[in-house]
Protein backbone atom coordinates (compact mmCIF):
# COMPACT_ATOMS: atom_id res chain seq x y z
CA UNK A 1 0.00 0.00 0.00
CA UNK A 2 2.64 2.44 1.12
CA UNK A 3 4.97 1.72 -2.96
CA UNK A 4 1.27 2.18 -4.67
CA UNK A 5 0.51 5.81 -2.69
CA UNK A 6 4.01 6.70 -3.31
CA UNK A 7 4.64 5.85 -6.38
CA UNK A 8 1.14 7.37 -7.59
CA UNK A 9 2.61 10.43 -6.18
CA UNK A 10 5.75 10.51 -7.94
CA UNK A 11 3.39 9.64 -11.33
CA UNK A 12 0.69 12.33 -10.83
CA UNK A 13 3.61 15.18 -10.03
CA UNK A 14 5.72 14.06 -13.41
CA UNK A 15 2.69 13.81 -15.31
CA UNK A 16 1.40 17.59 -14.24
CA UNK A 17 4.64 18.99 -14.75
CA UNK A 18 5.71 18.13 -17.42
CA UNK A 19 2.29 19.17 -19.02
CA UNK A 20 2.82 21.99 -17.91
CA UNK A 21 5.98 22.84 -19.39
CA UNK A 22 4.34 21.40 -22.54
CA UNK A 23 1.64 23.75 -22.52
CA UNK A 24 2.73 26.59 -21.15
CA UNK A 25 3.29 29.50 -23.78
CA UNK A 26 6.63 31.24 -23.83
CA UNK A 27 6.15 34.64 -23.04
CA UNK A 28 7.12 37.25 -25.28
CA UNK A 29 8.09 41.26 -24.85
CA UNK A 30 5.21 43.37 -23.99
CA UNK A 31 4.56 46.04 -26.69
CA UNK A 32 6.47 48.79 -24.89
CA UNK A 33 9.59 47.05 -26.39
CA UNK A 34 8.11 47.19 -29.84
CA UNK A 35 9.27 50.09 -31.97
CA UNK A 36 6.53 52.52 -32.83
CA UNK A 37 5.79 53.00 -36.76
CA UNK A 38 7.68 55.88 -36.90
CA UNK A 39 10.39 54.21 -35.48
CA UNK A 40 10.58 51.44 -37.62
CA UNK A 41 10.16 53.94 -40.53
CA UNK A 42 13.03 55.99 -39.00
CA UNK A 43 15.26 52.50 -38.89
CA UNK A 44 14.51 51.32 -42.16
CA UNK A 45 15.38 54.90 -43.70
CA UNK A 46 18.61 55.39 -41.81
CA UNK A 47 22.09 53.18 -43.39
CA UNK A 48 23.10 50.89 -40.86
CA UNK A 49 25.57 51.94 -38.32
CA UNK A 50 25.67 54.30 -35.79
CA UNK A 51 22.38 56.38 -36.91
CA UNK A 52 20.74 53.66 -36.49
CA UNK A 53 21.64 53.12 -33.24
CA UNK A 54 20.91 56.35 -32.23
CA UNK A 55 16.85 55.14 -33.36
CA UNK A 56 17.39 52.63 -31.00
CA UNK A 57 19.19 54.52 -28.34
CA UNK A 58 16.02 57.21 -28.31
CA UNK A 59 13.42 54.27 -28.58
CA UNK A 60 15.42 52.45 -25.24
CA UNK A 61 16.18 55.38 -23.43
CA UNK A 62 13.07 54.27 -20.63
CA UNK A 63 13.36 50.86 -20.77
CA UNK A 64 14.64 48.56 -17.91
CA UNK A 65 17.81 47.19 -19.76
CA UNK A 66 20.89 47.00 -19.36
CA UNK A 67 22.76 44.42 -21.65
CA UNK A 68 24.19 45.37 -25.30
CA UNK A 69 25.69 43.21 -27.76
CA UNK A 70 29.39 41.99 -27.95
CA UNK A 71 29.91 45.48 -29.43
CA UNK A 72 28.21 47.63 -27.29
CA UNK A 73 24.79 48.47 -29.40
CA UNK A 74 21.39 47.80 -28.13
CA UNK A 75 20.16 44.78 -28.74
CA UNK A 76 17.36 44.40 -30.96
CA UNK A 77 15.57 41.71 -33.15
CA UNK A 78 15.33 42.75 -37.01
CA UNK A 79 12.09 39.79 -37.50
CA UNK A 80 10.32 40.83 -34.34
CA UNK A 81 10.80 44.68 -34.95
CA UNK A 82 11.76 45.11 -30.87
CA UNK A 83 14.10 45.98 -29.14
CA UNK A 84 15.39 42.82 -26.67
CA UNK A 85 14.52 43.06 -23.19
CA UNK A 86 17.53 41.62 -20.48
CA UNK A 87 18.05 37.91 -21.33
CA UNK A 88 15.66 37.58 -24.37
CA UNK A 89 16.56 36.01 -27.36
CA UNK A 90 15.09 34.86 -30.44
CA UNK A 91 14.17 31.18 -30.68
CA UNK A 92 14.67 30.16 -34.38
CA UNK A 93 12.39 27.10 -33.56
CA UNK A 94 9.60 29.06 -32.64
CA UNK A 95 10.57 32.38 -34.27
CA UNK A 96 10.01 35.05 -31.56
CA UNK A 97 11.78 36.34 -28.88
CA UNK A 98 11.48 34.41 -25.74
CA UNK A 99 11.61 36.09 -22.64
CA UNK A 100 14.50 34.47 -20.09
CA UNK A 101 15.14 31.74 -22.80
CA UNK A 102 17.09 28.93 -21.71
CA UNK A 103 17.06 26.60 -24.77
CA UNK A 104 14.52 25.15 -26.71
CA UNK A 105 13.61 21.33 -25.53
CA UNK A 106 12.65 18.88 -28.27
CA UNK A 107 11.61 16.29 -25.13
CA UNK A 108 8.82 18.75 -24.70
CA UNK A 109 8.81 20.76 -27.83
CA UNK A 110 8.90 23.91 -26.88
CA UNK A 111 10.86 27.10 -25.50
CA UNK A 112 11.92 26.89 -22.14
CA UNK A 113 11.96 30.56 -20.62
CA UNK A 114 10.71 32.45 -17.66
CA UNK A 115 6.87 31.29 -17.76
CA UNK A 116 7.98 27.56 -17.74
CA UNK A 117 11.32 26.99 -16.13
CA UNK A 118 9.98 26.24 -12.90
CA UNK A 119 8.12 23.90 -14.33
CA UNK A 120 10.66 22.08 -16.16
CA UNK A 121 13.10 22.15 -13.18
CA UNK A 122 10.07 20.31 -12.00
CA UNK A 123 9.43 17.88 -14.21
CA UNK A 124 13.26 17.45 -13.79
CA UNK A 125 12.76 16.36 -10.28
CA UNK A 126 10.08 14.13 -10.29
CA UNK A 127 10.74 12.21 -13.54
CA UNK A 128 14.23 11.86 -11.79
CA UNK A 129 12.34 10.83 -8.24
CA UNK A 130 9.81 8.74 -10.71
CA UNK A 131 12.72 6.43 -11.65
CA UNK A 132 15.06 6.08 -8.79
CA UNK A 133 11.65 4.90 -6.92
CA UNK A 134 11.10 2.20 -9.53
CA UNK A 135 14.68 1.21 -9.71
CA UNK A 136 14.94 0.92 -6.01
CA UNK A 137 11.62 -0.90 -5.71
CA UNK A 138 12.16 -3.45 -8.96
CA UNK A 139 15.87 -4.24 -7.17
CA UNK A 140 15.22 -7.36 -5.24
CA UNK A 141 13.95 -8.76 -8.65
CA UNK A 142 16.28 -7.75 -10.69
CA UNK A 143 18.86 -9.65 -8.18
CA UNK A 144 16.41 -11.87 -8.05
CA UNK A 145 16.67 -12.69 -11.94
CA UNK A 146 20.39 -13.32 -11.33
CA UNK A 147 20.66 -15.65 -8.85
CA UNK A 148 17.26 -18.02 -10.60
CA UNK A 149 15.07 -17.35 -7.38
CA UNK A 150 12.39 -15.57 -10.27
CA UNK A 151 10.38 -18.81 -11.75
CA UNK A 152 10.94 -19.19 -15.34
CA UNK A 153 8.37 -16.65 -17.50
CA UNK A 154 8.33 -14.23 -19.66
CA UNK A 155 8.35 -11.55 -16.79
CA UNK A 156 11.91 -11.97 -16.02
CA UNK A 157 12.62 -9.87 -19.28
CA UNK A 158 10.23 -7.36 -18.13
CA UNK A 159 12.04 -6.83 -14.97
CA UNK A 160 15.68 -6.70 -16.56
CA UNK A 161 14.60 -4.37 -18.99
CA UNK A 162 12.45 -2.25 -16.57
CA UNK A 163 15.42 -1.79 -14.02
CA UNK A 164 18.04 -1.11 -16.77
CA UNK A 165 15.45 1.71 -18.28
CA UNK A 166 14.77 3.38 -14.55
CA UNK A 167 18.40 3.19 -13.87
CA UNK A 168 19.65 4.81 -16.93
CA UNK A 169 17.14 7.48 -17.17
CA UNK A 170 17.86 8.21 -13.61
CA UNK A 171 21.51 8.76 -14.67
CA UNK A 172 21.27 11.22 -17.43
CA UNK A 173 18.43 12.86 -15.83
CA UNK A 174 20.44 13.13 -12.56
CA UNK A 175 23.41 15.00 -14.25
CA UNK A 176 20.98 17.42 -16.00
CA UNK A 177 18.94 18.11 -13.16
CA UNK A 178 22.01 18.93 -11.01
CA UNK A 179 23.29 21.32 -14.11
CA UNK A 180 19.96 22.95 -14.23
CA UNK A 181 19.86 23.54 -9.94
CA UNK A 182 23.59 24.85 -10.76
CA UNK A 183 22.21 27.19 -13.18
CA UNK A 184 19.76 28.33 -10.28
CA UNK A 185 21.96 29.20 -7.09
CA UNK A 186 24.16 30.98 -9.76
CA UNK A 187 21.04 32.86 -11.60
CA UNK A 188 21.96 31.68 -15.00
CA UNK A 189 20.51 30.74 -18.30
CA UNK A 190 22.12 27.83 -20.68
CA UNK A 191 22.44 30.49 -22.93
CA UNK A 192 24.42 32.90 -20.59
CA UNK A 193 26.87 30.18 -19.72
CA UNK A 194 27.88 29.93 -23.16
CA UNK A 195 27.69 33.43 -24.05
CA UNK A 196 28.12 36.28 -20.75
CA UNK A 197 25.68 38.69 -20.51
CA UNK A 198 27.55 41.82 -21.42
CA UNK A 199 26.40 44.87 -19.80
CA UNK A 200 27.06 48.52 -20.53
CA UNK A 201 30.84 48.76 -20.02
CA UNK A 202 32.19 45.07 -19.89
CA UNK A 203 30.57 41.09 -19.80
CA UNK A 204 29.89 40.05 -16.27
CA UNK A 205 29.27 36.31 -16.09
CA UNK A 206 27.46 36.55 -12.54
CA UNK A 207 25.59 40.49 -13.07
CA UNK A 208 22.55 38.73 -12.13
CA UNK A 209 23.59 36.62 -9.56
CA UNK A 210 22.03 37.93 -5.91
CA UNK A 211 23.33 35.38 -3.60
CA UNK A 212 22.02 32.07 -3.56
CA UNK A 213 18.81 32.66 -1.14
CA UNK A 214 17.19 35.34 -3.68
CA UNK A 215 18.68 33.17 -7.08
CA UNK A 216 15.99 30.64 -5.49
CA UNK A 217 13.14 32.62 -4.82
CA UNK A 218 13.50 34.52 -8.60
CA UNK A 219 12.55 31.26 -10.12
CA UNK A 220 10.35 29.35 -6.93
CA UNK A 221 8.53 32.79 -5.58
CA UNK A 222 8.57 34.25 -2.18
CA UNK A 223 5.95 31.55 -0.81
CA UNK A 224 7.37 28.23 0.17
CA UNK A 225 3.82 26.26 -0.13
CA UNK A 226 3.77 26.63 -3.82
CA UNK A 227 7.36 25.87 -4.32
CA UNK A 228 6.98 21.58 -4.99
CA UNK A 229 3.39 22.64 -7.14
CA UNK A 230 3.77 22.58 -10.70
CA UNK A 231 1.94 26.15 -10.46
CA UNK A 232 3.52 29.58 -11.49
CA UNK A 233 5.20 31.57 -8.59
CA UNK A 234 8.21 32.81 -10.18
CA UNK A 235 8.84 36.68 -9.33
CA UNK A 236 8.78 39.31 -11.60
CA UNK A 237 7.71 40.11 -15.40
CA UNK A 238 10.55 38.89 -17.32
CA UNK A 239 11.33 41.43 -18.51
CA UNK A 240 13.26 42.91 -16.18
CA UNK A 241 15.88 41.87 -13.31
CA UNK A 242 17.68 43.19 -10.63
CA UNK A 243 21.58 43.11 -10.86
CA UNK A 244 24.69 42.98 -8.45
CA UNK A 245 25.29 45.57 -11.61
CA UNK A 246 27.99 46.85 -13.57
CA UNK A 247 29.45 50.12 -12.89
CA UNK A 248 27.06 53.56 -13.49
CA UNK A 249 26.75 54.91 -17.07
CA UNK A 250 29.03 57.33 -17.66
CA UNK A 251 25.78 59.45 -19.26
CA UNK A 252 24.45 59.44 -16.08
CA UNK A 253 25.05 62.14 -13.64
CA UNK A 254 28.26 61.50 -11.22
CA UNK A 255 27.35 60.06 -7.81
CA UNK A 256 27.97 62.19 -4.81
CA UNK A 257 30.45 61.64 -1.95
CA UNK A 258 33.35 61.81 -3.75
CA UNK A 259 33.02 58.34 -5.98
CA UNK A 260 33.96 58.97 -9.59
CA UNK A 261 31.84 56.88 -11.55
CA UNK A 262 34.27 56.77 -14.44
CA UNK A 263 36.93 54.96 -12.01
CA UNK A 264 37.93 51.65 -12.73
CA UNK A 265 38.41 50.60 -8.78
CA UNK A 266 35.33 52.09 -8.03
CA UNK A 267 32.48 49.22 -6.46
CA UNK A 268 29.04 48.04 -8.75
CA UNK A 269 26.80 51.00 -8.42
CA UNK A 270 22.97 50.94 -8.90
CA UNK A 271 21.51 52.51 -12.24
CA UNK A 272 18.64 55.59 -12.11
CA UNK A 273 16.61 53.40 -14.30
CA UNK A 274 13.79 51.78 -12.14
CA UNK A 275 13.14 48.03 -11.96
CA UNK A 276 9.76 46.93 -12.30
CA UNK A 277 7.88 46.84 -8.42
CA UNK A 278 7.63 42.80 -8.86
CA UNK A 279 11.38 42.47 -8.88
CA UNK A 280 12.84 45.34 -7.03
CA UNK A 281 12.12 44.49 -3.40
CA UNK A 282 14.51 41.59 -4.13
CA UNK A 283 17.04 44.41 -3.90
CA UNK A 284 15.94 46.10 -0.21
CA UNK A 285 15.39 42.55 2.06
CA UNK A 286 17.25 42.11 4.90
CA UNK A 287 19.32 39.30 3.82
CA UNK A 288 22.40 40.10 1.97
CA UNK A 289 22.52 39.43 -1.77
CA UNK A 290 25.78 39.19 -2.32
CA UNK A 291 27.49 35.69 -2.33
CA UNK A 292 30.87 36.77 -0.60
CA UNK A 293 31.80 39.47 2.08
CA UNK A 294 34.06 41.38 -0.84
CA UNK A 295 30.40 41.70 -2.38
CA UNK A 296 28.77 42.51 0.69
CA UNK A 297 30.60 45.43 1.11
CA UNK A 298 29.43 46.53 -2.68
CA UNK A 299 25.99 45.91 -1.46
CA UNK A 300 26.58 48.19 1.14
CA UNK A 301 27.86 51.02 -1.28
CA UNK A 302 25.28 50.32 -3.50
CA UNK A 303 22.22 50.97 -0.91
CA UNK A 304 24.04 54.55 -0.37
CA UNK A 305 23.02 55.18 -3.77
CA UNK A 306 20.25 57.78 -3.98
CA UNK A 307 19.30 56.07 -7.74
CA UNK A 308 18.47 52.97 -5.48
CA UNK A 309 16.40 55.11 -3.21
CA UNK A 310 14.28 56.53 -6.26
CA UNK A 311 13.69 52.99 -7.02
CA UNK A 312 12.02 52.11 -3.37
CA UNK A 313 10.35 55.57 -3.57
CA UNK A 314 8.38 54.49 -6.98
Amino acid sequence: VVCLVAYHIFFMLFVWSYWKTIFTLPMNPSKEFHLSYSDKESLEREPRGESQQEVLRRAAKDLPIYTRTMSGAIRYCDRCHLVKPDRCHHCSVCDKCILKMDHHCPWVNNCVGFSNYKFFLLFLAYSLLYCLFIAATDLQYFIKFWTNGLPDTQAKFHIMFLFFAAAMFSVSLSSLFGYHCWLVSKNKSTLEVFRAPIFRHRTDKNGFSLGFSKNLRQVFGDEKKYWLLPVFSSLGDGCSFPTCLVNQDPEQASTPGGLNSTSKNENHLFPAKPLRDSQSHLLTDTPSWSETSANAEKGKVGMSNPALTMENET
